[in-house]
């Protein structure tokens, strides 16, 4: 009989047994963030400096709640960078599902996914509130990534404050690796990294 477990309970113990996942801490499996980023205009960088201010100013008015991620944070860098025009297509709430290989389990969701393209998906962590880590959303993103039909994927987890880009490659076994996690509150505007890496992931074939 096929046992499911639900997407936003899973974690990466799980994934490691049930699908052999591994990390791969080596530099040279993700370098698709740390080079060859496209540029960004002035009028990029201003509009991301309001869009910092913005979060700045509502981290006074906790909680802080993923609705509250997606206007303030989320939805404006997507706009910013031009990914509701076409190529680029969004799906919310959409239902995903992986086996593993001996059919006996199933982790089945329904994930809050910003779907850019084929082989990018981003993600507001389910963990609700901007108090959480990232690292909060990387079990569920993961099972996600997996589901793909894409041998390799890439995904974005974002806090609202925090943001951290996987790339996950199919194979026996699955392997995937992480980026760096960008801050908000850390010095400059490193939303301007997320989205030249925004920019870079979702130009790659």
């Amino acid at each position: 009989m096929t046992s499911t477990i639900p997407a936003e309970t899973i974690t990466l113990e799980q994934l490691r047994d049930l699908f052999e996942l591994e990390l791969v801490e080596d530099d040279t499996f993700f370098t698709e963030w740390q080079g060859n980023l496209p540029e960004l205009t002035e009028q990029d960088k201003e509009l991301l400096n309001q869009v910092k201010a913005g979060y700045i100013n509502l981290r006074n008015y906790p909680p802080l709640l993923e609705n509250t991620v997606n206007a303030v944070v989320l939805s404006p860098l997507l706009f910013i960078g031009k990914f509701y025009l076409p190529p680029f297509h969004i799906k919310l709430e959409k239902s995903v599902e992986v086996e593993t290989a001996d059919g006996e389990t199933k982790i089945k969701g329904r994930i809050d996914v910003l779907l850019l393209n084929d082989k990018f998906w981003v993600t507001v962590i389910e963990s609700k509130q901007v108090a959480y880590s990232v690292e909060a959303g990387l079990d569920q993103l993961l099972a996600y990534l997996l589901a793909s039909p894409h041998d390799k994927v890439y995904g974005m987890i974002t806090s609202g404050g925090s943001f951290m880009f996987v790339k996950l490659v199919k194979g026996n076994p699955p392997r995937y690796g992480t980026s760096d996690i960008f801050d908000v509150r850390n010095r400059g505007n490193q939303l301007y990294d997320v989205l030249r890496i925004l920019k870079r992931l979702s130009q790659i074939d």
